[in-house]
């Protein structure tokens, strides 16, 4: 990617990450310093371009995902995945909360045998802190295809705050990120948002 205005090419990373729905997650990573990008969408293999319709109906063989475009000389892979750690359940197979189905799942897709590694010693690490005393079932996967979601996916959370949904599942998770990675937010989510 070329940014025009710093004149130079920047050096941007994606990793696709799975943790139930995917407005959940989105209004996450979004907020994040060195995050460039959020994309809500489906990955996994099977048939090309899924719709939400046919992935909700969990037999797609696609999951609800995040592409995640961040700058690792801002944010690392290892702080991104402390963040996905702390705002899903990676112990609850195909299911988070009410959400159920392999469509909901906790996933982790890899482009690369870096992001493999770094990701197979977040797990380990995760197992070994005792945080969780169920195991720990988030796949780890090479990285297939991934399909956009719908426009109207996109921002679901801050276009419809007061949406039960919202309110219930995501705002928690946002207060969470403001109280444990207050430190990694983008400023205008500072000023923005009250936590």
């Amino acid at each position: 990617m070329f940014n025009a205005s710093k004149g130079a090419e920047m050096k941007n990373e994606a990793i696709t990450l799975a943790g139930g729905c995917f407005w959940c997650i989105e209004a996450v990573f979004k907020r994040l310093k060195g995050v460039e990008s959020v994309l809500s969408g489906y990955a996994g293999d099977g048939k090309a371009n899924p719709t939400y319709d046919e992935v909700s109906a969990g037999n797609t063989g696609y999951t609800e995902a995040l592409q995640i475009h961040f700058d690792p000389s801002v944010i690392s892979l290892e702080k991104i995945f402390d963040v996905y750690w702390a705002v899903h359940d990676p112990t609850t197979l195909n299911r988070q909360g009410n959400d159920t189905g392999p469509q909901y799942r906790s996933a982790i897709f890899y482009s690369n045998t870096e992001q493999k590694n770094i990701a197979l010693k977040s797990i380990e690490q995760l197992k070994q802190s005792g945080k969780f005393k169920d195991p720990i079932v988030t796949a780890l996967e090479p990285f297939k295809q991934f399909y956009e979601a719908e426009q109207y996916h996109r921002d679901f959370y801050d276009k419809n705050r007061e949406y039960g949904y919202c309110k219930l599942v995501i705002d928690p998770k946002i207060t969470k990120l403001y109280k444990d990675f207050k430190e990694e937010l983008k400023e205008e989510y500072l000023d923005t948002d009250i936590y």
